[in-house]
């Protein structure tokens, strides 16, 4: 059986077939290691052990790895605060590896849970879509190995990890057994923001198959937006992501009014709804439009439906390649439609603040090569944005037409 939480321990070893190993050091992103035969892991030590490797498999010639399981490789100040997982592999004359004291019959995952995932565009990309693309294969035969176990984090997307494990994660830092795997994966799969790569991914993966995996983890209704019959008295649903300190739109009620009266049945949503994932995983998916500034709570596009649209407000700053990196090049993949909505001089707060013949309107890319707290301060942290609301009413009759038939 398999040795979570209730599972069963075994003192003595058991005999295993010559282990078999391969690495993956090449990606910009992200190390990987996979293990299979008499693999342990013993979590305090922070240790994963290859035991009588065979022959023609991967072994460094040091005797050890060192991986942080997080997938922001290129920022290496970023994987400093990630806890590090070091892989050995035993040979004659070296010490024998500890001996099991807990055996499982089913592989393991190791990832982090730390990093930057407390961010919800960060917990997508850095955390849950590698880890769908790492452990799906399984279909729920599989353990979860968390470093940097953050109970918060976990319980937010527990339904999610109930989809990918039927077993509790294990919090590999505080672990003082010496579990034995049939296979061990120590680090995931990632090749893009918000994305998958299906040529890239070991089982071929593409983000509607991610999308359909939340589908099913939330039991969502909706895999379709299709259009509205406004004949019937029907109105296409928009839902109208807040934020609060920065980013915000300062003139949210007027923006409201504006597509209520266009046609949209709007649904705001602010921090305390989108904090709520499975019922704001259900709003979302509702919806027809998902619209908002920059910013994290627009990663809850994930769960519109296909064909949907997503309408993102890009702050003043030079801000679109970013904006548009982010939030609208992963839509394709996803089957959704991108609108963009770039602020003007006009519409920033900023203009209350500096002059216009400022750098931050003249030349604001001067701004970002100041490094990125700078830019962050200035764009990201510093900034509100007030709707042009003749112009933002275009927009939407635009994005109504396209959402109803008559």
């Amino acid at each position: 059986m398999n040795g979570g939480v209730d599972g069963s321990s075994i003192k003595s070893d058991v005999a295993a077939p010559r282990s078999k190993s391969s690495c993956d050091f090449r990606s910009e992103r992200m190390d990987t290691c996979a293990m299979e035969g008499d693999v342990r892991m013993h979590g305090k030590a922070a240790s994963v052990y290859v035991v009588s490797a065979s022959d023609d498999s991967y072994r460094p010639e040091s005797g050890t790895v060192t991986i942080h399981p997080y997938t922001r490789k290129w920022e290496p100040q970023t994987m400093q605060t990630v806890r590090e997982v070091t892989i050995r592999w035993s040979a004659p004359p070296g010490p024998d590896p500890p001996g099991c004291t807990v055996t499982h019959d089913v592989p393991a995952v190791i990832f982090s849970s730390g990093g930057y995932l407390a961010n919800f565009f960060h917990a997508m990309t850095d955390g849950i879509i590698p880890l769908f693309n790492t452990a799906r294969e399984y279909e729920g035969r599989v353990q979860l190995v968390a470093t940097d176990y953050d109970s918060k984090w976990l319980g937010k997307f527990k339904d999610i990890l109930a989809a990918l494990s039927i077993y509790p994660v294990i919090d590999f830092d505080a672990d003082d057994e010496v579990r034995c795997f049939p296979s061990v994966r120590v680090g995931t799969e990632s090749h893009k923001e918000l994305g998958i790569i299906p040529a890239l991914s070991r089982k071929g993966y593409t983000m509607t198959d991610f999308r359909d995996f939340l589908r099913s983890a939330y039991s969502l209704k909706r895999e379709w937006a299709t259009p509205v019959n406004i004949t019937s008295g029907d109105r296409p649903r928009l839902v109208m992501v807040s934020r609060r300190r920065s980013r915000e739109i300062a003139n949210e009620a007027e923006a409201v009014a504006t597509a209520t009266e266009v046609g949209f049945e709007v649904v705001p949503a602010g921090p305390e709804v989108v904090s709520d994932m499975a019922r704001f995983a259900e709003v979302v998916n509702s919806c027809d439009v998902i619209l908002g500034v920059h910013g994290a709570g627009l990663t809850n596009l994930v769960f519109l439906p296909r064909n949907g649209t997503v309408m993102q407000i890009v702050p003043w700053g030079d801000m679109r390649w970013a904006s548009f990196s982010a939030f609208g090049a992963p839509t394709a993949d996803m089957g959704l439609r991108y609108v963009e909505y770039e602020a003007t001089a006009e519409e920033t707060t900023l203009k209350y603040i500096y002059p216009r013949n400022h750098t931050v309107f003249t030349d604001p890319r001067s701004i970002q090569r100041q490094g990125f707290g700078v830019a962050w301060e200035t764009f990201f942290n510093g900034q509100n944005v007030t709707l042009d609301i003749d112009r933002f009413r275009g927009v939407m009759q635009q994005i109504y037409q396209s959402a109803t038939i008559t």
